[in-house]
Formats: C-alpha cells, sequence, structure tokens
C-alpha cells in the first residue's frame, strides 16, 4: 500500500469508523419523526404483483452451509429467463419485510443499523417471464414492483453505466441498489454513511446466497459510473444515489 493509500484510509478510519456520534444533535433526538420505511409509489405508477412469500415454485431449500461453500461470484449467465416465482423470491431475500413496527421501522430479512434499512432496490430486468425489459422498483411494503420506465437501450445503457463491464448487459436482471441518505441520519446523524455501507454488505451477501437456492449465480458490481447510473434510476443523486449493484443469471446445471 502506497503511503497515499495508507493516509487516506487512516483518515477515513479516523473521520468516519471512529466519529463520535452526539445523539443530542440528531433528529431523532430533537423528537422529529422517523422518515418513511420506503418511498411509495407515484399516483400513475403501473404496478405489478409478484409471489407472494413462501408461495414460490420450483424454489429448493437448500442447507446454508451448502450455500455458504457455493458461494462466489458469476459473471457468465445463460440466456435462461428467470421465472416471477424466482424473482420475488429473491427480492424477499435482499429487502423483504418480516414484520413492520411503526413508520419509520420495520424488521426485514437482513439486517440494518437501528433498524433504519435505508436502501432501495432498482431492477435493470432483461430476461425475466412476464415482465417487459424496463427499470423497475421493488415496492417492499406492498411486495410489488412500480415500473419506472423502459430505460431503452436498457442493456447498453446497463453496461455503458458500469463502465463497460459486459455482465450487467447479459444478465437476465441486475439489482441496483440506493441509498436514501436521511433514513440513517436520522438516528445516526455524520456517522451515517458508515451504516450504510455496512447495509449493502448485508443485502449483498443475501443475494449471493439466495441465488444458491434457484441455480443462478451473482456478481457484486462496485465500480460504476455514478452520475449515469443515477440517471438511469431517475433519482436525483444527493436525496438518493446508487450505492450498489449486482446481476443475476441462471448457471448451467
Amino acid at each position: 500500500m502506497s503511503d497515499d493509500l495508507r493516509q487516506l484510509y487512516r483518515s477515513f478510519l479516523k473521520d468516519t469508523i471512529r466519529k463520535h456520534i452526539d445523539f443530542s444533535q440528531t433528529d431523532q433526538h430533537r423528537g422529529v419523526p422517523p422518515p418513511p420505511i420506503a418511498k411509495p409509489p407515484t399516483h400513475d405508477a403501473v404496478i405489478i404483483d409478484l409471489v407472494k412469500p413462501h408461495f414460490w415454485q420450483g424454489i429448493r431449500l437448500i442447507d446454508l452451509t451448502e450455500a455458504i461453500g457455493k458461494r462466489r461470484s458469476h459473471r457468465t449467465y445463460l440466456k435462461e429467463a428467470l421465472t416471477m416465482d424466482e424473482l420475488s423470491y429473491l427480492l424477499w431475500a435482499t429487502q423483504g419485510i418480516r414484520r413492520k413496527m411503526d413508520r419509520g421501522h420495520a424488521y426485514r430479512t437482513v439486517p440494518s443499523a437501528g433498524c433504519r434499512h435505508a436502501l432501495e432496490t432498482y431492477l435493470a430486468v432483461l430476461n425475466v417471464q412476464g415482465l417487459e425489459p424496463a427499470i423497475y422498483r421493488y415496492l417492499p411494503l406492498e411486495h410489488k414492483l412500480a415500473l419506472i420506465h423502459d430505460g431503452a437501450p436498457l442493456a447498453e445503457r446497463i453496461v455503458a453505466a458500469a463502465f463497460g463491464q459486459p455482465y450487467p448487459g447479459q444478465a437476465a436482471a441486475t439489482f441496483i441498489w440506493t441509498a436514501v441518505p436521511y433514513r440513517m441520519e436520522w438516528r445516526y446523524g455524520p456517522a451515517a454513511g458508515k451504516m450504510i455501507a455496512l447495509d449493502a454488505g448485508h443485502v449483498g451477501q443475501n443475494l449471493y446466497l439466495a441465488c444458491a437456492a434457484i441455480g443462478a449465480g451473482t456478481c457484486a458490481i462496485a465500480a460504476y459510473d455514478q452520475e449515469a447510473m443515477d440517471r438511469l434510476l431517475d433519482i436525483d443523486g444527493n436525496d438518493e444515489f446508487t450505492i450498489y449493484l449486482a446481476s443475476v443469471g441462471k448457471l448451467k446445471g
């Protein structure tokens, strides 16, 4: 590690990881109500039903030890489509809601600092049975999808936004997670960035393990053009911005 990189890393540790959280300065301490659990769909959004949790067909139970042992990144996929059951399962496994507590808190299938869950899930769908190629957003409270736009030419745009990495354009779908920072800032103030980064890791690992149950592979992607990816999702890049993505496709055998 070069001296410059070492100094940058140490600055990160000092300024972020070790940062003292003054809870007296947070909106939570001030009595401000928590922000909503998830972004609601627009009033004119096209809403698509997903298969309700635990009613999936063709999802095999897999031993956790086996799933962990098989966990690896896959960048080559079959041209076989994902089914709606499979997509519904992956969405539930990565951001599904187990129980809503109140306006701003819910227990999900992944952990989150302070139960804040600052992430939103978008999908760049290219090959899913019953879905037109387009950008969609997952609605975890309803367990449904909202159509955002067709993104045309979608395969080319997502590859370009991923700095030319080809596999998002060859995948059945690419999961794109965004952060809504105020959800975490409401409780943790300036230390929210650390918590959001940890949350992204949790959701990515759940996707890797869940893909093993449907004979699929995934590859997490952290190298992307921030502005291009935000434009693809029609988000402002400030109050909401892309933080992580992962391509998903079926594997041979």
